[in-house]
């Protein structure tokens, strides 16, 4: 698929419980399988690029791999080291997590990507991991994939990094599991907490009071997961934006994790006017339920806090900004710059291309809300704007360019899409 056609939208009523699965936990649930004594069970895991080259990943690194399609039974005797180049394809979650993971086991790993992951700063990871030990090197001193690691012996650490990243968090929280002593990881604000979600309740110490995680080491391996991977609350929202826009119109998603970190996007749809409301149906390792969104007339707003919370959802959102009547500022949110495209600078032409005012900053951008118009629209090979600019489309009326990125996370996204509206793929 190179290029998609969107007819503008009528107004709808949907119930969707096919959204992809979420594709944090879905990286997450394999990696971790590899530090369990027995076999881990994952159910609805994600069948995208990504985090099937994770998988794959997996079983280069020795691990024992049942896959009926439905289910997913993964076990391991420990890491081993591969015959094969580790290839994380467009994911930097799988880049960082897994130098976390192999910064402490015996052997030597090369980590490379798609010429995408291969731009993306590195160093935020491979920095505080040398510093404790580890042995890493890559392209520009170590900040640029491929990535080359031989395991070796870790140092207790207290690390206060200065960004708000999961990625980073998770990456530290794996290399302290097998470190010399209790570790500390303190941020600056709040990040998503799947890793310590699982991981406490695989067994492992991971004790959060505020800001600062501590872990202490391993000393057994940790309980297998049994697993069902919930919906990606960031691919859902592509779905709430959707309705949000479209006059008369409403949708259920269902099955989403609504872990409060996750959810943050659809609390500033809320604020900006939506009608929405939560339906908590189980608690084990994630809080999973339903999400229902109507239609409302939205405002702008400010967004500047809990930026981390909804990083990956701010593209979409700024589709609603567009929409909105007044202005909308996006602040504190430099971290866009280094996703897999500089989110700041294609959301930014995106709009002006569909005739929305916009000012860019250095941290974030303003928008006016008004009328979106048509437009020819680059992706850049990212597949969140892609996806926004296409949700953008049932508006107005979009082309979107260059859509295989859409696979790395969302592949049933036009299937869902389908429902709402015509296009034209090409």
């Amino acid at each position: 698929m190179s290029s998609v056609r969107v007819s503008p939208a009528e107004s709808f009523t949907l119930k969707i419980s096919e959204i992809a699965p979420d594709k944090s936990i879905s990286h997450r649930s394999v990696m971790f399988a590899m530090l369990a004594d027995g076999v881990s069970e994952i159910e609805n895991f994600l069948r995208a690029e990504d985090t099937l080259n994770s998988l794959e990943i997996v079983k280069n690194l020795g691990a024992r791999v049942e896959d009926d399609g439905t289910l997913i039974k993964i076990s391991s005797d420990g890491i081993q080291e591969p015959f094969e180049i580790l290839d994380c394809g467009n994911s930097g979650t799988g880049m960082r997590l897994f130098c976390g993971l192999l910064s402490s086991a015996e052997g030597h790993f090369v980590l490379t990507g798609d010429k995408y992951l291969r731009r993306r700063p590195m160093k935020r990871v491979t920095a505080p991991l040398i510093s404790i030990g580890a042995k890493i090197d890559g392209r520009e001193k170590g900040d640029l994939a491929p990535l080359s690691i031989r395991g070796s012996s870790l140092k207790a650490f207290h690390y206060e990094s200065k960004i708000a990243s999961a990625q980073v968090k998770s990456c530290m929280i794996l290399a302290a599991l097998r470190a010399d002593g209790v570790c500390t990881y303190v941020e600056p604000e709040l990040s998503r907490d799947h890793t310590e979600r699982m991981l406490s309740g695989m067994g492992a110490d991971v004790h959060v009071d505020g800001l600062q995680t501590t872990i202490k080491p391993m000393t057994k391996l940790l309980t297998p997961l049994k697993i069902r991977v919930p919906a990606d609350p960031s691919s859902a929202f592509f779905f709430a934006v959707a309705a949000a826009i479209t006059p008369q119109s409403s949708i259920i998603l269902e099955g989403v994790t609504l872990n409060p970190t996750r959810i943050e996007a659809f609390k500033a749809l809320e604020r900006m006017g939506a009608d929405i409301s939560y339906e908590l149906i189980d608690n084990k390792y994630e809080p999973i339920g339903n999400i229902s969104i109507k239609y409302a007339p939205l405002h702008g707003i400010t967004i500047e806090e809990n930026i981390s919370w909804l990083i990956d959802e701010l593209p979409a959102l700024s589709i609603a900004m567009a929409c909105a009547e007044g202005e909308s500022l996006v602040k504190n949110a430099e971290e866009l710059r280094v996703k897999e495209s500089d989110r700041i600078a294609t959301v930014v032409e995106g709009l002006r291309a569909c005739g929305i005012e916009v000012d860019e900053y250095k941290d974030g951008y303003k928008i006016v809300g008004g009328e979106l118009q048509s437009a020819r629209v680059e992706s850049d090979g990212d597949h969140r704007i892609a996806m926004s600019f296409i949700i953008a489309g049932l508006r107005c009326g979009m082309e979107v360019i260059d859509l295989e990125c859409i696979n790395t996370s969302f592949p049933n996204f036009f299937e869902l899409l389908e429902k709402i509206t015509d296009m034209e793929i090409s």
